[in-house]
């Protein structure tokens, strides 16, 4: 600054300043003026010098122009506001966010130049008539003048700087909401994003492109709202609508029209009127400019509030008629605007400003006090006396928001350059308030949607069912077998394990359907019906337990299409539901948990079934996992710990009875049923001659499988306790699914020691691969030879060719249900006509093909066991009450006869278990037979002896 009145009033400005960062002050209009009338210049050249110092420190400035054009003095003043609603007059480059917007000026001006484009006669009738013509509407022609222009100001750019982004706040919403609805659907993460993006780019079609009355929205814009609530335009009017909504646009397209109209006629007739308006438009822009709880926090980052400067306020440019404006509004309305005026005015001109509130300035002269400490008082004495003086009951019209500063001569003396001093203003905004901006806001956005994309992404991966931002976590994606995935877990929500099958898997098997074997449901079938009485259990008054079925529901890829084992054990499960759903008081509920193919992810449905059991206390227990692996130990352990017992219907394992006190089991246990073949064995032995025996068992290195590994050991202790030589076991592996016995047969048909009794330890599905290679290898091919095996092969379909043996071979196995016995004394096949699907009224009895292997039986009678245990007494039982209760359990008429826990001791094998040892050969016409060597129904603890279990001896 050139002058000491120059540096103290900088000082002065830069103290409004620093108060502004931390409140909002009262901004006066300071108005200059020299006290001689021969000083004027030079209070117009410090005018000019604060500019340039506030536009140095980063204020956004706008200069008056010194002439304005206009028939008077107020019409030039209401232009040269109009002029300052142009962003570009209040950008700089110091400036430290963008630039300002002025939606509300515009919408005036556009309304302003609505009406000059009307002309003259505008509202009245047209030129020349002498009553109005006929369907001439003044309103309406007003309202089309405005769809002309797009209410904006005429000639003004469609994309006009600052204002795209602003005019689309109203359409993100709408946009959000597309999105969030497509959420709530579960539609896939990209639909949801693609509809979102998608509306949006047709409402700004519909908005800026295609012609009509108004952009689409209009009422809901920033400038509309205040066009319609600020009480200055409030319309006499009351019977028309002043509200604007959403979900009421005709009223509110109306309430915006009515007010538009209103707003034009008074711009028409009178020039105060339009001054003013603009005047409260700009306060309201400027005010909304710094408005700090805003979207983008801009009011934390724009810390220095604007300055207009008027260097010379006057009659040419309506400077004194705009100080007078400003000061009216402020009077008027109680909100705070941020500007801060300072003006230069003539001191011939300052009388035309009426008096100051300031009194006595020139009565404390240099003499008394500095001129900083008078212009300090000055402010405070202003300040103070704001209240009062806007107060209407005051003696004379004065200017209460005008704080006039006379500027003595020798203060307005220029410094020699030595002694120019530059005000130093207060610190920048802090990085952190500079964060939250509209370029750091669309990284967020970027980043937030390449994040919410890959979070997506990345639970279609992990969850069998998720949507963009969440997902159904008890059931996980897992490896299958053919590299693919399967949905593992206990299936809640709508989650359904038949959705992961093949194609040729959820539909019933139809060849198997015209041969006579085969299940007549579907998955599907069993699933919807087993939700559907859940449906119905959860509104039951009386109460409900319920238990999961633990079981392999995924399609092998290479064994089959079908999860067989899994889809007879679920039919059997629903059974006992619908039965017990429709006669006992206390219901069944029954969620369906999928272990993967041949159970091999067993371990993650435990974790995934002990998560769910810890969140509902209705859990009871566990049926099923009916397959002997190595982690079924780990897997019966994390059940046990989370306290539901298990009741299995076909998992034969020897060491599991032993080590868990939470297992029950109704399969023969490995090492009994081997105890029982050995009744086999005997009679093939022979005392007279050296007899080999061997025991051929899979290759469980690689593998998961335990129950061929405990059927060689029990199996091997058989054999050598009944005599035979036992050769070297011998391992087969598994290649793409299928066994490898080629080898094996060749060393053991072309050697001197050829066994005559192979104990086979393996899986059902490798007994035809084996047949093959022993039928066709010489030295084998020819000779009497006996297969004994343990239960597995109860799953094999003799009878209906689907598998068979070879040549001179009599294959011995075990099975763990006697179902012809026990069909006499239980309701079970009536029942499975009744309720299960596919049966229609055909005849159904053990020997139906989806009844023979047993699994469907079994699996019956477990859920009802459990279920006995946790409804005892006719109530629902806690979980460790039905853990207790199990061992009290015994019912008879059950579909494999007894189920008797009773005498099941803690960590040992009970007794009762039902069994049948079958024999099948191959006829002379090729076809195989069976036939039932001996058995005992569950239930019956009677010992087998030789003589009961006699075998016919075959050339």
């Amino acid at each position: 600054m050139s002058t000491e009145g120059g540096i103290e009033v900088q000082r002065q400005l830069e103290t409004l300043v620093r108060d502004f960062r931390t409140s909002e002050p009262p901004m006066p209009v300071v108005v200059l003026h020299a006290e001689e009338g021969a000083d004027d210049t030079q209070v117009t050249g410090l005018v000019a010098e604060l500019r340039d110092g506030q536009d140095t420190h980063g204020t956004r400035c706008a200069v008056a122009p010194p002439a304005q054009e206009g028939p008077t003095e107020v019409l030039r003043a209401a232009r040269l506001v109009r002029e300052l609603g142009d962003p570009k007059r209040w950008g700089n480059r110091h400036s430290i966010y963008r630039r300002y917007a002025f939606p509300r000026v515009r919408l005036v001006h556009a309304i302003e130049d609505a009406v000059r484009a009307l002309g003259a006669d505008w509202p009245g009738p047209p030129a020349g008539s002498a009553a109005p013509e006929a369907g001439h509407d003044p309103a309406q022609a007003l309202l089309n003048q405005l769809a002309r222009q797009r209410w904006r100001p005429e000639g003004a750019a469609r994309w006009h700087s600052g204002l795209p982004m602003f005019d689309m706040a109203h359409i993100l919403p709408a946009s959000l909401v597309t999105v969030l609805a497509a959420l709530l659907a579960r539609s896939d993460w990209y639909m949801a994003v693609a509809s979102g993006v998608g509306f949006l780019l047709l409402l700004a079609v519909l908005n800026y492109v295609l012609p009509g009355r108004a952009p689409i929205f209009l009422w809901l814009r920033r400038e509309s709202r205040w066009f319609m609530t600020t009480t200055f335009l409030r319309a006499a009017a009351q019977d028309r609508p002043t509200e604007v909504s959403l979900l009421r646009p005709v009223r509110s397209w109306k309430a915006i029209a009515a007010r538009a109209y209103d707003v034009a006629e008074a711009l028409k007739a009178g020039h105060e009127f339009q001054l003013q308006l603009y005047v409260l438009a700009l306060f309201e822009d400027l005010r909304d400019n710094h408005r700090r709880r805003s979207w983008d926090l801009r009011g934390f980052k724009r810390l220095r509030p604007p300055l207009l400067f008027v260097p010379g306020a006057g009659t040419d440019n309506g400077g004194i008629e705009l100080i007078k404006a400003v000061s009216d509004v402020r009077s008027r309305r109680s909100e705070l605007d941020p500007l801060l005026l300072v003006a230069a005015v003539g001191a011939d001109d300052v009388r035309r400003l009426e008096r100051s509130v300031v009194q006595g300035t020139r009565a404390d002269g240099p003499d008394q006090q500095g001129f900083q400490t008078r212009l300090r008082g000055w402010y405070d004495e202003w300040a103070r006396n704001l209240r009062a003086e806007q107060s209407p009951s005051r003696e004379r019209a004065v200017l209460p928001w005008v704080l006039k500063i006379p500027l003595p001569r020798d203060e307005l003396r220029r410094l020699p350059d030595r002694q120019r001093h530059c005000v130093k203003a207060p610190a920048r905004p802090s990085v952190a308030r500079m964060v939250w901006a509209l370029h750091t806001l669309a990284l967020v956005l970027v980043l937030s949607a390449a994040t919410t994309a890959w979070r997506a992404e990345r639970l279609s991966k992990e969850y069998c069912s998720s949507s963009v931002l969440s997902a159904n976590r008890d059931t996980e994606r897992r490896p299958a077998p053919d590299g693919d995935t399967e949905c593992i877990g206990i299936a809640t929500g709508g989650v359904r394990f038949a959705d992961w099958l093949p194609d040729d898997a959820k539909e019933p098997d139809t060849r198997a359907q015209a041969d006579g074997s085969g299940a007549p449901w579907t998955l599907a079938e069993l699933e919807d019906r087993i939700a559907r009485q859940n449906d119905e259990v959860l509104g039951e008054e009386r109460g409900y337990v319920t238990l999961v079925y633990a079981g392999p529901l995924s399609a092998d890829p290479d064994g089959g299409s079908s999860p067989v084992k899994g889809l007879e054990e679920l039919a059997g499960v629903y059974l006992a539901q619908a039965v017990i759903n429709d006669t006992f008081p206390v219901k069944l509920r029954v969620l369906v948990a999928n272990g993967g193919v041949d159970l091999h992810h067993q371990t993650d449905m435990a974790d995934a079934i002990a998560a769910y059991a810890a969140k509902d206390p209705t859990v009871v227990g566990v049926v099923g996992t009916g397959r002997d692996l190595k982690s079924s130990a780990a897997t019966t352990l994390k059940l046990r710990n989370a306290g539901l017992p298990v009741v299995s219907g076909t998992n034969s394992a020897t060491y599991l009875p032993r080590d868990f006190a939470n297992w029950f089991s109704l399969a023969a246990t490995d090492e009994w049923q081997s105890a029982q073949l050995g009744l086999i064995a005997q009679q093939l032995r022979t005392r007279a001659r050296t007899q080999y025996g061997l025991v051929l068992t899979r290759d469980t290195k690689k593998t998961d499988d335990r129950y061929t590994t405990e059927q060689a050991r029990y199996g091997g202790r058989m054999l050598d306790r009944y005599g035979f030589t036992l050769l070297s076991e011998r391992h087969y592996t598994l290649s793409g699914g299928k066994p490898e016995f080629r080898r094996h047969t060749e060393e053991l048909c072309r050697g001197t020691r050829v066994p005559s009794v192979i104990y086979f330890a393996g899986r059902v599905e490798d007994v035809d691969p084996l047949m093959t290679q022993l039928g066709t290898e010489p030295g084998c091919a020819g000779k009497k030879m006996s297969i004994i095996t343990g239960d597995d092969l109860s799953k094999a379909n003799f009878s209906q060719g689907e598998d068979g043996v070879a040549p001179n071979v009599t294959l011995y196995h075990a099975a763990l249900a006697e179902l012809a016995k026990a069909a006499r004394d239980t309701d079970f096949y009536k029942d499975a006509r009744t309720y299960l699907p596919g049966l229609g009224e055909q005849r159904v009895g053990p020997d139906t093909p989806a009844f023979a292997s047993g699994q469907t039986a079994l699996s019956h009678d477990a859920t009802q066991a459990l279920y006995w245990a946790a409804s005892l007494d006719n109530a629902p039982q806690s979980r460790a009450a039905t853990w207790v209760n199990l061992r009290t359990v015994k019912l008879q008429g059950m579909a494999t006869g007894t189920i008797d826990f009773t005498d099941a001791p803690l960590f040992g094998d009970r007794k009762g278990h039902g069994i049948v040892l079958t024999e099948v050969w191959r006829t002379a016409d090729g076809d195989s037979k069976s036939r039932v060597v001996c058995s005992r129904v569950a239930g019956d603890a009677r010992a087998l002896t030789v003589k009961e279990c006699a075998i016919e001896r075959r050339g």
